[in-house]
């Protein structure tokens, strides 16, 4: 399962995987964007499916878990790429934000790992954790989203040494800036042109998580940082 799926890495994640014959149940909160997402996999002979919902909500992440199951059985893979971005020096910015950002890109990927951690053990499985180079050292006017990230590289942590003796393999990943539309979000407000030659492509992600799945059990990969050659 991938979150986030309905644009940017998460979305190249999902085709990706679906390439190397993985069945995909690809989930985001855009159901127009999913389905686009799918009729690209048919159009390719991929197989994937599909459930929208806001992870934020209980009752709908109950009813995904509920679709994935249904159409995958038990989880193997899950990939968490979901994610709020909000700017605003700390001294101004609203709580309202850090409230937002720490609902989807921390208790949302907390809970739904929590109900899906039978699974995991049962299967062996692997997570991933789409984070962020903000998630390692923050930059000014980010301090919400930075300490957001900083969270979730405690989850995985955590979660790794909880689950290794399960064989439950736990990857963190922290891409510097890439070509997604959240991406060309922030190049506006920060008044500064729209490069997406200069930085990393959602494919790059993509190849690397698969990369890193295809590792044989006895190796993971535990943390792996991702810059664009050329920093923008």
């Amino acid at each position: 399962m991938v979150t986030g799926a309905s644009s940017g890495i998460g979305r190249a994640i999902s085709l990706r995987l679906a390439r190397d014959g993985v069945r995909v149940l690809a989930t985001g909160r855009n159901e127009q964007a999913l389905k686009s997402l799918v009729k690209e996999a048919d159009g390719a002979g991929l197989a994937l499916d599909h459930f929208p919902a806001d992870l934020t909500d209980a009752d709908e992440q109950s009813g995904l878990l509920d679709a994935v199951h249904g159409c995958l059985g038990a989880v193997s893979v899950l990939v968490h790429s979901a994610g709020a971005y909000r700017r605003g020096q700390l001294a101004g910015a609203r709580v309202a934000d850090l409230d937002l950002q720490f609902a989807v890109n921390v208790q949302a990927p907390y809970t739904l790992t929590q109900r899906l951690i039978p699974d995991l053990r049962s299967t062996s499985g692997d997570v991933v954790f789409v984070n962020s180079t903000q998630g390692l050292a923050a930059s000014a006017g980010v301090s919400q989203y930075a300490a957001t990230k900083h969270a979730l590289r405690a989850m995985a942590d955590s979660l790794r040494a909880e689950m290794s003796s399960n064989g439950v393999r736990v990857c963190s990943i922290y891409p510097g800036r890439t070509a997604t539309p959240m991406q060309e979000k922030i190049f506006q407000a920060e008044d500064r042109t729209w490069r997406p030659d200069c930085l990393l492509w959602p494919d790059d992600l993509a190849d690397i998580v698969a990369h890193t799945l295809a590792l044989p059990a006895r190796a993971q990969v535990t943390e792996l940082t991702v810059w664009p050659t050329h920093r923008p």
